[in-house]
């Protein structure tokens, strides 16, 4: 592996810092204005969710095989590339069975939270928030090594994180804002799991720094393309679906995907 400049970690560090400071722009959509519009919210999502798959099949996980056929050849080197797929759809998959991840609370305007009684909704932010956060980690650690490796391909994935995370603002700043009335509250609650990425990109990048290999490297690349899969298929489709009133889903799954094989075709000249 060539030696990665520290310049090179900082950017990546501050590709990473922007998007998950996205879910405080989720929150100020929910404390300064009205809920936006279901219709858009699907587009956005949707857009995300093609760009994530998009970027994870045709770019992050040939760089895990690439990495891999560097250190044991090509056969053994796509063999291993496909284990380490494997196993990032396994890890996400732990994680969302242990610590589910609250789809149904994005609404902003679900009338249940207003009749429940205060504390119950403190509670539900809470656990909300804790949710969200131990998502955020693995997406820090996939958008900081994807920027790490190549921009190219790291700020597209950071375009489609942050626009995944302002729903999960949105989530966050719901129970939050109505439990305690504090737009200060909800604004750095929403904040604080977002920094959750930056903080899982600055862990991952401690641990594994000193053994960064071509095998090393295979296989965080290929653990990051399964987790990017698994999230845009379990949570930014399937919402995309439930605001979505007619084609906006396909449409905006179509556009991401579009929009990330213009742009990567555009970074290759």
């Amino acid at each position: 592996m060539p030696e990665i400049s520290s310049s090179a970690v900082l950017v990546a560090l501050a590709v990473t810092l922007a998007a998950g400071l996205a879910t405080g722009l989720g929150s100020l959509l929910v404390v300064f204005s009205r809920s936006p519009n279901p219709r858009l919210l699907a587009f956005g999502l949707a857009f995300a969710g093609g760009a994530m798959v998009y970027v994870s099949l045709s770019e992050i996980l040939n760089k895990s095989v690439y990495s891999f056929s560097l250190a044991y050849g090509e056969r053994a080197g796509f063999t291993a590339a496909t284990c380490a797929f494997l196993s990032g759809l396994l890890l996400i998959m732990l994680i969302d069975r242990l610590v589910p991840n609250p789809h149904d609370s994005l609404a902003t305007d679900d009338p249940a939270l207003r009749e429940h009684h205060r504390e119950y909704v403190r509670r539900v932010g809470l656990m909300t928030a804790v949710a969200i956060t131990a998502h955020n980690f693995p997406e820090g650690l996939a958008t900081f090594f994807a920027t790490l490796e190549s921009p190219a391909v790291g700020l597209p994935l950071a375009f489609a994180i942050a626009i995944h995370n302002i729903p999960e603002g949105i989530a966050i700043a719901v129970p939050v804002y109505y439990a305690t009335g504090s737009k200060g509250y909800a604004f750095g609650a929403s904040l604080m799991s977002g920094l959750a990425e930056p903080v899982g990109a600055v862990v991952g990048y401690a641990l594994l720094s000193s053994v960064m290999t071509d095998a090393v490297f295979g296989a965080v690349f290929g653990i990051i393309a399964g987790v990017m899969v698994f999230l845009a298929i379990d949570e930014l489709l399937p919402a995309a679906k439930r605001y979505g009133k007619g084609h906006e889903t396909v449409y905006g799954l179509v556009s991401g995907m579009g929009v990330l094989a213009l742009s990567l075709a555009m970074f290759k000249w």
